[in-house]
């Protein structure tokens, strides 16, 4: 829509996509990542090799492992790999990632979420939860007894 102003000028307006402006789907996958890191019942990211040696090496937290974006100029499609909480109902903690991460990645980015997928790669029990912490003890035992 064009107007004019005092001098009779015409005033184009402002489209507010996100005209030349190119996010990466790097960028995209840390934004997904921390909103599925917030959603109660999902244990952990189910990432490849890769992304667990990088995290090693860096010593920081991989938000972006376990996630795939594919992404064109407005359309978003996000691939997330999950490991969930032995007791959460998986239909429930699928759908609050699905809600949340569409709506973290559109209120960011201005592109159009157009799919979620949900992939949950396995579960985390009890036993596994019990397996750690008996080794934190055993670590935190062993450190008292050298001191």
């Amino acid at each position: 829509m064009e107007e004019n102003n005092q001098n009779n000028e015409p005033i184009e307006e402002i489209d507010e996509g996100n005209n030349g402006i190119k996010i990466a789907n790097d960028v995209i996958s840390v934004i997904a990542g921390i909103a599925v890191s917030e959603v109660p019942g999902v244990a952990s990211m189910a990432g490849g090799f890769a992304g667990g040696i990088t995290q090693v090496f860096s010593g920081k937290k991989n938000y972006s492992k376990g996630i795939k974006v594919e992404s064109d100029d407005k359309d978003v499609k996000i691939d997330v790999n999950i490991i969930v909480e032995y007791g959460s109902r998986i239909p429930d903690v699928a759908y609050e990632i699905q809600k949340r991460v569409k709506k973290s990645v559109e209120n960011m980015t201005g592109l159009r979420v157009e799919e979620v997928n949900v992939h949950v790669q396995g579960v985390k029990t009890e036993k596994d939860f019990d397996e750690k912490d008996e080794s934190k003890d055993e670590t935190s035992e062993n450190t008292e007894e050298q001191q």
